[in-house]
């Protein structure tokens, strides 16, 4: 076979594997949606647990470039925290080893698995056109026609590869007799080629098959393994310098670059004893129809005894990444709203930052309602500055709204389905309502600081009146941010129109009272502005009530 065909067949076998690998992550993905995030999130409440999941989402995704990106991307958010995101990576390091196993098996049965590639595609496609199914339904179809492209794959890789004898790879057997050279050089390509595809499980195949058909043996097979898990981490790097990515998010990139980088180190300068060690665990001699094992076996070992050897000192290993990698001066405000300057892969898990970043915003409503209410009961010292405070605070506001919605649009020009397309318009609707609870808190603020300087009195008996009111309302708050999450069942909406009723009936009747009052002689400039101000703070309960709508019209946002 002449080079110029091996290399086209290599390519061609390769680009249909690589295809298939983010068809199948893809498809899961987005069947997943957030529910991988609910995973990683509840899952991750010590470093073992960390570490667990983070090797169930790779096996499930089928990629770790996949998982330590989405894990990025988290930590960037705010999802997760740094400790959290270390037991991920190392998790996630285990859980793409899933790919060699496979792959050595198939060598070890002699299966050809190209031969199960059409059902399953049959299978995959008929289940991603179906009418009547869920789009989970559908996304698990995508990752089954996934499925089939890696297993024709990896055929035209295997026959890519011929036997050595007699043809130009010859020269990669003798490569080997050049010693520890030989090591450094393989672990540099090895790195090199995962860099270029972007996934190390690529890099497998080719190794595994390779090694199989006798192109290469353990020693060099063994390095170029070694030197994809350093190629693999370049994918969290370039998601950690996207516009907008936070220090915690260049700190969880780090964890895994320096992870794989600094196991690798110490791998190669114990390169023969490992090797010994790796032997002796998996028993027979290295043949081409065993050595597939023997490779998997390294790679698992090598991220097994990694993770063992770091997941005591997790704490101490962030502590050091964020000395290493220190917060600029002034970042927190400079990038206030942590949203991902790329979108994911999938735009149910892009939906994810924008999630947080509206829990957020309810947070910010919430806290200008409670100084709202200190307002009522004593006036502060310094109202020029109280003013101020929430004139800030109501500009923040409307960055994120301005932030948030440019991001949500942006997720609409992805391909989504008509429930993904709701939520984002959902969203957008709850982001508006948020920020106008914000803009009648600096209404309020604002008719407060007028009754201070016209020297305006209420009545004893308004003021007192205007704690039970308030108390309505900001319950009503704590409803709807509790829920934002969830979503809210019909019997639950039913106590939020009960709440949205009790509000404006207390309303009506203050309003009542104010009318009273005046007919009796009260001052008609502070009645009218008692009058507006019970007025404005009916209509952040009537901004609860609006979200509470679309909370229930489509579950979680």
């Amino acid at each position: 076979m002449s080079v110029l065909l091996i290399l086209f067949t290599l390519a061609g076998g390769l680009a249909l594997f690589m295809y298939g690998m983010e068809r199948t992550s893809e498809g899961i993905q987005r069947a997943a949606g957030e529910r991988l995030q609910h995973t990683l999130n509840f899952m991750t409440g010590n470093s073992l647990m960390g570490v667990l999941t983070g090797t169930l989402v790779t096996v499930a995704v089928q990629s770790s470039s996949a998982t330590t990106v989405m894990l990025v991307t988290f930590v960037n958010a705010g999802l997760l925290s740094l400790r959290q995101g270390i037991g991920v990576i190392m998790g996630a390091n285990i859980g793409t080893t899933l790919t060699g196993w496979i792959i050595a098996a198939i060598g070890i049965a002699k299966f050809d698995i190209s031969s199960l590639a059409l059902p399953i595609f049959g299978v995959g496609f008929f289940m991603s056109i179906a009418r009547r199914r869920s789009d989970a339904f559908k996304s698990y179809g995508n990752a089954l026609m996934g499925l089939a492209f890696i297993f024709l794959g990896l055929k035209f890789i295997a026959e890519a590869v011929p036997k050595p004898s007699g043809n130009v790879l010859l020269f990669l057997q003798n490569f080997s007799n050049l010693g520890y050279i030989a090591i450094l050089v393989a672990v540099l390509a090895g790195t090199l080629f995962t860099i270029l595809v972007h996934a190390s499980s690529a890099t497998l195949a080719i190794v595994i098959t390779m090694a199989s058909q006798g192109v290469i043996d353990f020693t060099i097979a063994a390095a170029l393994t070694l030197g994809a898990n350093i190629g693999t981490t370049v994918d969290a790097f370039l998601a950690s310098i996207a516009k907008g990515a936070s220090t915690n998010a260049k700190r969880a990139a780090w964890a895994h670059i320096l992870f794989n980088v600094l196991g690798t180190v110490w791998v190669v300068i114990l390169f023969k004893p490992f090797i010994r060690l790796v032997d002796w665990v998996v028993p027979g001699p290295i043949e081409p129809q065993s050595i597939g094992v023997h490779i998997a076996m390294l790679h698992t070992m090598f991220n097994g005894l990694n993770t063992v050897l770091l997941l005591p000192f997790v704490d101490q290993y962030a502590r050091f990444l964020e000395r290493l990698i220190k917060e600029k001066p002034g970042e927190a405000e400079l990038h206030a709203v942590y949203l991902p300057g790329t979108l994911m892969a999938t735009p149910e898990l892009s939906l994810v930052h924008a999630r947080k970043e509206i829990a957020d915003m309810s947070n910010l409503a919430r806290t200008m309602f409670g100084r709202v209410r200190r307002l009522f009961e004593k006036e502060p010292d310094d109202f020029e500055a109280e003013i101020e405070w929430f004139c800030a605070k109501e500009n923040y506001a409307d960055s994120m709204k301005e932030e948030l919605s440019k991001y949500l649009l942006s997720i609409t020009g992805m391909d989504l389905s008509d429930r993904t397309r709701e939520r984002v318009n959902i969203k957008l609707r709850i982001v508006t309502e948020l920020e106008n609870m914000t803009d009648e808190c600096l209404n309020i603020a604002f008719l407060m600081k007028k009754k201070r300087d016209k020297a305006l009195a209420f009545d004893p008996e308004s003021m007192a009146a205007l704690t039970p009111f308030s108390d309505l309302v900001e319950a009503f708050l704590a409803f709807t941010s509790d829920h934002l999450h969830t979503g809210l069942t019909e019997e639950e909406h039913e106590r939020a129109a009960e709440m949205e009723e009790q509000i404006d009936a207390f309303k009506k009747h203050l309003k009542k009272l104010a009318r009273k009052r005046l007919d009796h002689g009260a001052e008609v400039k502070a009645e009218l502005l008692y009058i507006d101000l019970i007025r404005h703070v009916e209509k952040i309960g009537d901004c609860a009530y609006a979200i509470a709508g679309e909370l229930r019209s489509f579950g979680s946002v």
